[in-house]
């Protein structure tokens, strides 16, 4: 991707002795941001790329002017709703920032970009009941062993004391949370900062760089507090440091600041940082962390198991542009990749048509990628998101398996314009390539075209973009549910099909056996025919019939779980056929299942939920509000402070479960789902779903 030169005119920080560069460019790091819903990540994305001068002036985005969020639909509802990719330098040092989405409805955006990052930048705000969505993100990073630091914003707006915000964040965190800086507050205010591995102290500046400032008298026996608890914190895997500190020795500061990125790239610790991302406060001091600490691509190589490679790139997006057709977003890894070249995926291989750089919606042509940039490539038809892809001529082994999250809503489609059928189809297959998470169903049973997703907010700026990028409009409702029916008792009945019309008539007649089977037998056909009263091959024709009537019983719905024997008949020699006594089969059926008292049935299923433990009580009712039975309940296992809750719910009540359980829980649970049996339906909810969908006996 091509870089931008800083310039100073623009907040950026001037280069300091120790902060030059020495010895040949470095290969670019790519630096991912997450963190929660509103917490902040596109105004820090707008504010590095202001501080380092890639942009003129830092964007809002309550304006509508910031690099990240621009698509239309993440501007109409003022959140990240896919990833943002912006090129910078920071004293010579070429970076490359990723927007993620923080709203766990638009996750999967993220979990393929994670796949090929250097390090994160995990982006919250100091709230009690937004732990749990931030123990989310940093689970995903400590699984992956991504290195990654904690930048704690809105600093402005703080309502807790910082010596009690480490504690309050820590339990969301596997790895200890390292402060690396207290503020400096004036009248309630916070006018700047202390760095605790320099011992330093800056004040703010309104959008441009701190200044330093003497270590003011008051805030020394804090300093000294944190800085030794910062110390003996690294220090638990630093013999020698730990040696220094029990000889009450003070340690060099070229030591500090070597542990803490070495403990960094180890996945030892969490640093954390402040700062308050729309003031433009503590921007540079973050910058001068990532240019010292974060790792650089070789070492992430190292992480993946791909330092042999001689060439390698992980896609880590897809899109598909109005003009210029399917777009990949990659990471180089290892290697260069040219215009031309041939890369092989996963499955298929294809050939680069263009290679661009990326700066939010921005596309601009640009050369060959080398190792550490994130660049397009144009044209690969065959390969797909979190695919590792090479030049060279063997299949490389996949970094990743890129398992789209189990869907969670979904909604039944009408097209407004049914011309536009065959270009549905088309349009959802791109926009799945862009977002896997999606998924779209043809429900055999309600004969429904389903849109699955995340959630409501996910499935609204699908339509949206749908409307925008394809002119398909659609039309949504509520899926069906797909009942069934059985029954209850046996009888037996005779089918006689006769019809004279000209010449060869028709004729058929069976003697039926039906009777109910257990819950889940599904359908058993058999004969007990002697003497030939039906000849042997029209007995098949017989089952077809029986099965056409089936597809549709007396309640209007497909019925389950019945045997039935073909006991006797008669035929004809001249006027019976198959389609004779596949039409008696179904005469049968039709006037014997009335009489064996059907009775509807509604599936039922067996959901997984995961919460918070503060909010079980709360799911708890949930369930048992949509006619739940709670099987068990336990802690979640590998999950500090969560429960999951194991119920079976019928399938009618399942919509906008997830709704209602991100709103129990801050937007932190989830649940799974998956069919379990078929339960009989009874009274007032059985009377109105066959008003509505079936048909009553008389």
């Amino acid at each position: 991707m091509g870089h931008v030169t800083t310039a100073n005119h623009n907040g950026a920080a001037p280069a300091t002795k120790s902060d030059k560069q020495d010895g040949p460019p470095r290969s670019a790091r790519c630096i991912a941001l997450v963190g929660p819903y509103l917490s902040g990540k596109t105004t820090l994305f707008e504010a590095l790329l202001a501080r380092t001068g890639a942009i003129a002036r830092q964007g809002t985005v309550t304006d509508r002017t910031t690099v990240g969020d621009a698509s239309p639909e993440a501007r109409a509802h003022a959140m990240s709703v896919e990833m943002t990719v912006a090129d910078t330098t920071y004293l010579g040092d070429a970076f490359t920032f990723l927007d993620l989405p923080g709203s766990v409805e638009f996750q999967c955006d993220a979990l393929a970009a994670l796949a090929a990052v250097d390090a994160a930048v995990v982006v919250c705000v100091p709230e009690p009941r937004r732990l749990p969505a931030l123990q989310i993100i940093l689970k995903t990073l400590h699984e992956q062993g991504i290195p990654h630091f904690l930048f704690v914003n809105k600093i402005d707006n703080f309502q807790t004391p910082v010596r009690q915000i480490i504690p309050m964040l820590q339990p969301a965190s596997a790895r200890p949370l390292v402060l690396r800086q207290i503020p400096i507050w004036k009248d309630g205010v916070a006018t700047g900062y202390v760095d605790l591995a320099q011992e330093r102290a800056f004040i703010y500046r309104a959008q441009g760089p701190s200044e330093e400032v003497a270590l003011p008298e008051a805030i020394k026996p804090r300093e000294a507090e944190a800085r030794f608890q910062m110390l003996e914190q690294i220090a638990d895997y630093d013999d020698a440091l730990l040696e220094q500190l029990l000889a009450e020795q003070t340690p060099p500061r070229d030591l500090v600041l070597a542990d803490l990125a070495r403990e960094l790239k180890a996945g030892q610790i969490c640093p954390v940082m402040l700062g308050s991302a729309q003031n433009g406060h503590g921007i540079v001091r973050l910058l001068k962390a990532l240019r010292h600490e974060a790792p650089f691509v070789e070492e992430t190589r190292r992480r993946l198991g791909m330092e042999k490679a001689a060439s390698a790139a992980q896609v880590i997006k897809t899109l598909h542009t109005t003009h210029g057709g399917k777009v990949s977003i990659v990471r180089v890894l290892a290697g260069t990749i040219a215009e031309g070249n041939v890369v092989q995926g996963a499955t298929g291989e294809g050939r680069v048509a263009s290679i661009v750089a990326l700066s939010g919606e921005t596309m601009r042509k640009r050369g060959p990628g080398q190792s550490g940039d994130t660049i397009g490539l144009g044209k690969l038809d065959t390969i797909g998101t979190g695919e590792t892809i090479t030049t060279g001529k063997k299949h490389l082994a996949q970094m990743t398996n890129l398992k789209p999250p189990e869907p969670v809503y979904g909604l039944a489609l009408e097209l407004h314009d049914r011309k536009d059928d065959v270009k549905l189809s088309a349009a959802i297959a791109k926009m799945i390539e862009e977002d896997p998470a999606l998924r779209l169903d043809h429900a055999v049973d309600t004969h429904e075209i389903v849109l699955w997703g995340q959630g409501e907010m996910h499935l609204r700026v699908t339509l949206e973009r749908l409307q925008r990028k394809y002119a398909i409009t659609a039309i949504t409702r509520q899926r069906q549910v797909p009942y069934k029916e059985t029954i209850r008792k046996a009888t037996e009945v005779r089918g006689r099909h006769k019809k004279q019309s000209g010449g060869h008539g028709q004729f058929g007649d069976v003697v039926l056996d039906i009777k109910p089977l257990p819950r889940g037998a599904g359908f058993q056909f058999g004969d007990k025919i002697h003497g030939g009263t039906v000849p042997k091959q029209y007995i098949p024709s017989v089952e077809i019939g029986v099965k056409d009537q089936l597809a549709h019983g007396p309640l209007g719905f497909p019925v389950v779980d019945v045997a039935v024997t073909l006991l006797d008949g008669s035929y004809h020699s001249v006027d019976s056929s198959d389609m004779a006594f596949r039409h008696a089969g179904r005469l049968a059926m039709s006037e014997g299942l009335p009489m064996c008292q059907p009775v509807l049935l509604e599936p039922v299923m067996a959901v997984k939920i995961a919460a918070p433990s503060e909010a079980t009580a709360r799911v708890n009712a949930i369930v048992a509000q949509r006619r739940g039975q709670i099987l068990s309940f336990d802690a979640r296992d590998g999950w500090p402070g969560w429960d999951t809750v194991d119920a079976l719910i019928p399938e009618n009540e399942m919509d906008n479960l997830i709704v209602e359980l991100r709103s129990a829980t801050a937007g932190a649970g989830t649940f799974s789902a998956k069919f379990n049996h078929l339960a009989e339906l009874h009274g007032k909810l059985a009377d109105q779903v066959l008003a509505t969908h079936g048909r009553a006996l008389p």
